[in-house]
């Protein structure tokens, strides 16, 4: 049974999940918006809108905070500068899944 069990595994290893987690976040704050799986989005969409949470309130625990969990100077800078503040009186819900038109199916595995 899978009570209280949470997360969707992909087939991957818990640092491989994590990897392709920071990966795609960073991709959505660099460029606004990224194609992927619906699965892979409705996985990375509650650490995406704790991250902008935590860029809404400026302080050099949040930045570090985030800093942690991306590992990537450059995009952390931009989400505090730019998408936190433009956020700030949002009371969460930042962002949307798309569901695009079935015949755009990837090549190659049909997902």
């Amino acid at each position: 049974m899978r009570h209280r069990v949470r997360g969707r595994h992909f087939n991957r290893t818990s640092s491989h999940r994590a990897a392709m987690r920071r990966n795609l976040a960073c991709s959505l704050f660099l460029h606004g918006r990224v194609r992927t799986t619906p699965e892979k989005a409705k996985e990375v969409r509650s650490f995406v809108e704790k991250l902008v949470t935590l860029a809404r309130e400026s302080n050099v625990a949040n930045f570090r905070r985030a800093l942690a969990l991306l590992d990537d100077r450059f995009v952390v800078r931009k989400l505090f500068r730019e998408i936190g503040p433009a956020y700030r009186d949002r009371p969460g819900g930042y962002t949307r899944i798309l569901k695009l038109d079935v015949s755009a199916n990837r090549l190659g595995d049909n997902a």
